[in-house]
């Protein structure tokens, strides 16, 4: 089993940098999809103080329609594996068995499988025979319907209990449960008010004893907050950065593994400050 990167290796809350190698993603559709270009932004990103670089070839933007593994294998391969020749630390990002396993032989370190194993049940066997990391996302069901999905009585509860199930049957299919990392899934079935529930009690997911990521980058309930006064129309996404180092500020004040993020100089800045006071207070 492939050790999991932590604070011993770092000091501090991780910071995971986004690369999308997609035509649609929410708030960079189109500005990676180049292989060349995909490399570069991932090199910068390592370079401003990314700790994982996490490469993804499918948009899982609400309403998002799924391309074909071929597609997803094309967009995603070469990007890994000349991350990895430049020595950056790679996790993929995707639901697919196949894509997951052709990247971890590519030298990939981590599966960050939004679904958490439960969109191809080949996963769970790939991430045992694999050893990396594997990150279990609460998720309800694919983009194109999840917000038809977002229904609780109380989303922390309920968000951690089908994890906890989830990670029960990876667990049960041959993973190590120490392969584990957990993530509340901000945006996916969920609305504005349930993600701000989940990020007021991060503290809650350490029931689950596993370390939690914290994906909150230039989502949708950023964009609401920040709506203009005049129009009430939602802040850009390419906007919502300084918000998004507020939110890794705070989920490094409450012992998160790791952040993933668009835009890396602002949160890596924010990750030190809050280990600096850690130390600072003993």
């Amino acid at each position: 089993m492939d050790k999991l990167p932590g604070v011993d290796d770092w000091g501090r809350c991780g910071v995971m940098g986004i690369v999308n190698v997609t035509p649609d993603s929410f708030s960079d559709g189109g500005l990676w999809l180049d292989p060349g270009r995909a490399v570069a932004h991932g090199l910068r990103l390592a370079a401003q103080g990314a700790d994982i670089v996490d490469v993804g070839g499918e948009s899982t933007r609400p309403g998002a329609v799924r391309v074909t593994p071929e597609e997803e294998t094309r967009r995603v391969l070469p990007v890994v594996r000349a991350l990895v020749a430049a020595g950056v630390a790679v996790s993929v990002d995707t639901m697919r068995a196949d894509v997951a396993e052709a990247a971890v032989d590519c030298g990939a370190r981590i599966i960050n499988d939004v679904s958490g194993g439960r969109a191809d049940p080949r996963m769970a066997s790939v991430v045992a025979r694999t050893g990396v990391p594997f990150v279990v996302m609460h998720w309800r069901g694919q983009s194109a319907g999840m917000d038809e999905l977002a229904e609780y009585e109380d989303v922390v509860a309920e968000a951690i209990s089908e994890v906890a199930h989830q990670m029960a049957v990876v667990v049960s299919a041959g993973v190590d449960l120490d392969q584990l990392v957990v993530d509340p899934g901000l945006g996916f079935a969920k609305g504005r008010e349930d993600d701000w529930a989940l990020l007021a009690r991060l503290d809650a997911w350490a029931a689950l004893g596993r370390p939690v990521l914290v994906a909150a980058s230039r989502k949708r309930f950023l964009g609401t907050l920040l709506a203009d006064p005049a129009t009430g129309e939602p802040r850009p996404a390419r906007a919502r950065d300084a918000a998004t180092a507020a939110v890794s500020t705070l989920a490094a004040v409450q012992g998160a593994w790791a952040v993933r993020v668009h835009d890396v100089p602002g949160t890596a800045d924010a990750v030190r400050v809050v280990a600096a006071l850690r130390a600072a207070a003993g």
